[in-house]
């Protein structure tokens, strides 16, 4: 496949980029050890955004990556748009606005829920205990700077000033009027770039925007209005099924035809993606196995995955590579405590994608598997092992 192409600025316009990432970003604060948030005594200070996670994912990729949103004039925000720029992260279009405040939440360690239910302080569902530690989330996000976003405020020329642009499905949740953009900036016009769009659902947001009723939207209704509308689509194989009741790769392509690509993540198992041919109403549907990895931490996976699929995308690789640049950048992620894991060098990635299936499948990740020599180097002694069967 044929890398994108290049696009002309708009006037008004700053240089075009790789990448626009749209949605906000959050202070978060981690608890300092294992425990409930009603127990432990401090937290560490972080950001997370799922938009932003990819923009900094891209940018330590190689890539030219912007990233579009709204904070206070607080120090929250201050500190979001310094820790983002630093990764080399465009941040001229981020809106200071002295009236809301800049987002922040507290998070435990585990994994997010996806489905309707409610989750206890002990980590259970409805009162029963999950087979994996389930998080404890905590937002403090409504009527922050970045829920006013809004055709308005965000001119539909910045969100295009890209080649790609990134969207989720979390900034719909935030308020009617950032619906309303996410329909403005993937509106079908002349000088659309692709658009890329991660479900990323999110329980609570659409829960509280429903018990308010502000228009009437119901979340999966809206969200598949959104990933109907966009060229590249991610989805998890478990949000999938908690948000329209779809089961397995076939049944999401069935509920979702109209994008070009869509990738269905499938947890530790791999990815599917469906590629629609040319010209015609058949799809190219290629899986990969995900390596297996030591988990640190599960936050940002999904973001990660995202970006490697991303990069592949922008340097015209095929679906499979871009698929295992997806899993090597999510085993980044995986690998951290943090939502942004240090990516491996393109050389060091590009390498560990051309193996072949039976030495793919023998990958072993661990943390600082990133900052070992590559294989090509010394692969004996990296993280990145092959390990027998058991």
């Amino acid at each position: 496949m044929s890398p994108l192409p290049s696009v002309e600025a708009a006037d008004g316009v700053a240089v075009v980029a790789d990448v626009v990432c749209l949605g906000e970003s959050m202070v978060t604060f981690v608890p300092s050890r294992p425990g409930r948030l009603a127990d432990v005594p401090s937290f560490a200070r972080g950001i997370g955004g799922a938009e932003s996670n990819v923009a900094c994912g891209l940018a330590r990729a190689g890539h030219s990556a912007r990233w579009i949103s709204r904070v206070g004039t607080d120090g929250f925000g201050e500190h979001l748009v310094r820790e983002i720029a630093a990764t080399g992260v465009d941040t001229a279009y981020v809106q200071r606005d002295p009236r809301r405040p800049t987002g922040i939440y507290f998070r435990t360690a585990g994994e997010r829920a996806v489905g309707a239910e409610s989750i206890d302080g002990d980590g259970a569902v409805d009162g029963v205990a999950a087979s994996e530690p389930l998080a404890e989330v905590l937002y403090y996000r409504a009527g922050s700077a970045a829920a006013a976003m809004s055709p308005a405020l965000i001119p539909r020329e910045r969100a295009w000033s890209g080649r790609v642009l990134h969207l989720t499905g979390i900034t719909p949740a935030l308020s009617a009027d950032c619906r309303a953009l996410m329909r403005e900036v993937t509106a079908r016009a002349p000088g659309r770039p692709l658009v890329s769009f991660d479900l990323n659902y999110r329980v609570s947001l659409w829960r509280r925007e429903e018990e308010e009723g502000a228009d009437g939207e119901s979340g999966p209704a809206v969200l598949l209005d959104l990933a109907r509308r966009c060229d590249l689509v991610f989805v998890g194989e478990d949000e999938a099924e908690a948000v329209w009741g779809a089961r397995g790769p076939e049944a999401i392509r069935a509920a979702l035809p109209e994008p070009e690509v869509l990738v269905v993540k499938q947890g530790g198992a791999g990815a599917t993606a469906y590629a629609r041919r040319p010209g015609e109403d058949a799809d190219d549907v290629t899986f990969e196995p995900a390596p297996r990895v030591d988990v640190v931490a599960p936050v940002g996976a999904g973001d990660a995955f995202a970006a490697g699929f991303l990069s592949g995308t922008l340097r015209g690789l095929s679906v499979a590579e871009r698929l295992r640049h997806g899993h090597l950048m999510a085993a980044a992620a995986l690998t951290v405590p943090g939502d942004l894991g240090t990516p491996p060098s393109r050389a060091h990635a590009d390498h560990l994608v051309a193996l072949d299936a039976t030495r793919w499948g023998t990958l072993r990740f661990g943390p600082g598997w990133t900052d070992l020599p590559s294989p090509a180097e010394k692969w004996a002694e990296t993280a990145a092992v092959e390990v027998p069967d058991s």
